[in-house]
């Protein structure tokens, strides 16, 4: 999100347990400056794709980030520079495109390093796809690290949502199918939605 009043409208309606703010130029949802407002009640994220540390470090002290959202190339081992430089008290998400048993294995690569994984529609280039990928692959995985599911959740999907199960799951990432345009949410969109699932 960019749009101060929107991030305003949002935050105060604490439908939201976390807001994320993209740092990708080829993005249409690319933030070039820290807005006008940022969430209170709503945790940051920042999300980065293939940043050097220390330009995430400077971010930090802009946003005041509380999770840093990893959407490149990143390795293992850059994951525990990180957290070095960041310290304990910023929490980090992998994201993991999946289309085979192949890329969730890929996942425990990562186990220790990070906090949550972020499981999405395997694609081209680093953005989202907005597509849907099949969820019950995520049933093999047998990691320790909670996951969040993205990738084309859109209004209609409550019950999809509602009947997934697993031991590890720990919430979903509503995007480009909640907005009006891009970095720009309909509020009431996802009221009604997170209200269906709570």
């Amino acid at each position: 999100m960019r749009d101060a009043e929107n991030i305003r409208e949002l935050d105060e309606a604490r439908i939201a347990d976390w807001m994320g703010f993209i740092f990708f130029e080829k993005s249409k949802r690319h933030v070039s400056e820290v807005p006008a407002y940022l969430p209170k009640n709503s945790k940051r994220v920042g999300v980065f794709v293939n940043y050097s540390i220390d330009e995430i470090a400077e971010k930090v002290k802009d946003f005041g980030f509380n999770l840093i959202q990893l959407h490149g190339d990143e390795s293992p081992e850059y994951c525990k520079a990180l957290r070095t430089t960041l310290g304990n008290d910023l929490q980090i998400i992998k994201m993991i495109q999946v289309a085979s048993d192949d890329d969730i294995r890929k996942a425990k690569r990562y186990e220790g390093t990070v906090d949550y994984f972020l499981f999405e529609t395997k694609c081209s280039g680093y953005g989202g796809s907005g597509q849907k990928f099949d969820w019950n692959a995520l049933l093999r995985y047998n990691g320790t690290t909670p996951f969040v599911l993205t990738g084309g959740i859109a209004p209609g999907d409550e019950e999809r949502v509602l009947s997934f199960k697993h031991p590890a799951f720990a919430g979903i990432d509503l995007n480009s199918k909640f907005e009006i345009s891009p970095a720009y949410k309909d509020i009431d969109l996802l009221k009604n939605f997170i209200k269906q699932l709570r």
